[in-house]
């Protein structure tokens, strides 16, 4: 079974190509993501809001 579905996916890529065109910002501060990490994150996060399969966040 995967760990994350389709639409979670999706979010990810979206994020990881606006990452890639400069186009991301990070949420509070508004400045431009350059990790590939942290935009894998604000994918998930965007995915978790709009109710897809995701596993919940290490703490």
């Amino acid at each position: 079974m995967p760990r994350y579905s389709k639409k979670s996916q999706q979010k990810v890529k979206k994020a990881m190509d606006e990452m890639k065109r400069g186009e991301l910002k990070s949420g509070r501060s508004g400045k431009k993501v350059t990790n590939p990490r942290q935009a894998i994150a604000i994918g998930l996060s965007e995915a978790r809001k709009s109710g897809a399969k995701v596993p919940k966040k290490n703490s």
